[in-house]
């Protein structure tokens, strides 16, 4: 039988990337050392997937059980699986590399001359590099040279909304119908599994970007905005008909830089655009603006979803006028519960807004910090 590890047993473990592979017959073994969701999953041996948007179905998973995955348990696991995919967080990654440089040095032992893929499906650019680059880091001479031969980490995008809704039975999940996981083709080593749901790519940053620039821009606007006047769901943000003009016109001043960068299609990009709106209005998801504006200063950074759509389409002249209204309402984003938004408050406070806009975010054009600023000023009077 075929296996899969997938560290991570959260939301987006159960209800995406592990989902599929068990769908696509693997058994998949959950890796996390959160032990109640361990137990429940070995207990059960299943839990379902409800899938809530027009039309609502549900999926049941059942070829899985789980393992600690700071025991020997996760090595043996490793060593006869075929697959490693992860979710667990950009800053977790180096923090599972010593586990799969055991089960690595394992398979060499024993000789297993089979190809291993591991990918790292986090919401990042690059993530299965740099979990590359902490295990490469780990690695002796001999394992190095067997991982060179039959270990590959294609890099990948992930896309769907995976809400943390509390189910009857908490290891269950609620996800959008929505998804897509883009894997680039060319860095599996050796034959590359299919998998149902898995799209191969060669130019695998046009949809890192895509998505970055449309879906995470998009939502990241209309739950800052939608903060701002006092609505605790995504859908009822964008449902308002300000927050949805400034929204979709921000999403096409991005989509038209993404047109200038990577050659994109503008009328397929618009239908795109569309269709990540249709998404932020699915009721069914209820999808809290504080869970998806979280840790500003994250998103406020050079290579996340608000400055570096902006300042790749004011790169090439475009104008980017709701992109800097988006940027505005997130930096009035004031949560006391968020540690980042606390910390940012607090550098305004401090040094003002287009110092601390600019130290976030690595902007020195005058320009973009005189608007981010009358933008942040205009929405902080209304």
């Amino acid at each position: 039988m075929k296996k899969a590890v997938q560290f991570g047993a959260g939301n987006i473990g159960r209800g995406f990337i592990g989902g599929l592979l068990e769908q696509a017959g693997y058994h998949v073994v959950f890796a996390d050392v959160n032990k109640e969701v361990i137990d429940k999953i070995n207990e059960d041996k299943k839990y379902t997937i409800h899938v809530m948007d027009v039309e609502c179905k549900q999926e049941v998973i059942t070829n899985i059980s789980g393992v600690d995955s700071t025991t020997d348990a996760v090595v043996e696991a490793i060593k006869e699986a075929e697959i490693v995919t992860t979710a667990v967080g950009l800053v977790i990654l180096p923090r599972i590399a010593p586990a799969i440089v055991k089960g690595i040095a394992a398979r060499m032992e024993a000789g297993i001359k089979s190809n291993l893929q591991i990918i790292a499906c986090e919401n990042a650019i690059f993530a299965s590099s740099q979990l590359q680059d902490a295990v490469y880091a780990l690695l002796d001479a001999d394992t190095k040279a067997y991982t060179d031969a039959y270990v590959g980490f294609p890099n990948c995008s992930v896309d769907r909304i995976v809400p943390p809704v509390k189910s009857e039975n908490f290891i269950d999940v609620v996800v959008e119908n929505y998804y897509e996981w883009n894997v680039e083709a060319s860095a599996f080593k050796g034959e590359v599994p299919e998998i149902a749901g898995m799209n191969l790519v060669e130019n695998l940053m046009a949809y890192i970007e895509r998505k970055l620039f449309t879906l995470n821009t998009g939502h990241a606007i209309a739950s800052y905005l939608g903060y701002l006047k006092g609505y605790e769901t995504v859908d009822q943000s964008i449902a308002d008909e300000e927050i949805y003009k400034i929204v979709s016109s921000a999403m096409a001043e991005s989509g038209k830089g993404l047109e200038q960068k990577h050659g994109f299609d503008w009328e397929a990009h618009k239908k795109y655009i569309v269709k990540i709106i249709s998404r932020f209005q699915n009721k069914y998801l209820q999808d809290d603006v504080a869970r998806v504006g979280r840790e500003p200063l994250r998103k406020l950074s050079a290579t996340d979803r608000l400055v570096n759509p902006m300042m790749t389409a004011y790169g090439f002249g475009l104008p980017v006028d709701n992109l800097l209204i988006g940027i505005g309402a997130a930096l009035c984003y004031n949560n006391v519960n968020d540690p980042q938004s606390v910390e940012l408050q607090s550098k305004i406070q401090e040094k003002g807004v287009k110092a601390a806009f600019a130290e976030a975010s690595g902007v020195t054009v005058e320009e973009i910090l005189a608007k981010v600023e009358a933008n942040y000023m205009n929405l902080q009077s209304k």
